[in-house]
């Protein structure tokens, strides 16, 4: 990550982690629909996710996009914070 400017490294961590959690909530709403009612992960989904309902388009597409926004926030925040603490902490 060293060789990247801040704001390309920030880009590359957004889209990758925005990514990984919107297709990890697409699992978790699939798995939901298939599997029995006690195995279902939306009610673990609802308090991290603003605007969340299940089975409703309006909390699918309020799901999907938090999901997706976490990935930015994670990345507009820990990269700087990884770049200090690496550069402050390097021998």
């Amino acid at each position: 990550m060293s060789d990247y400017s801040v704001k390309t490294s920030i880009l590359i961590w957004g889209w990758t982690l925005s990514l990984f959690l919107l297709f990890s909530y697409l699992i978790c709403i699939g798995f939901g629909l298939l599997a029995l009612e006690q195995a279902h992960m939306h009610e673990a989904w609802a308090p991290l996710l603003p605007g969340f309902e299940w089975l409703t388009i309006s909390g699918f597409l309020a799901g999907a996009l938090g999901s997706f926004l976490y990935g930015w926030y994670i990345a507009i925040i820990g990269v700087p914070m990884l770049r200090f603490f690496r550069n402050r902490f390097r021998t």
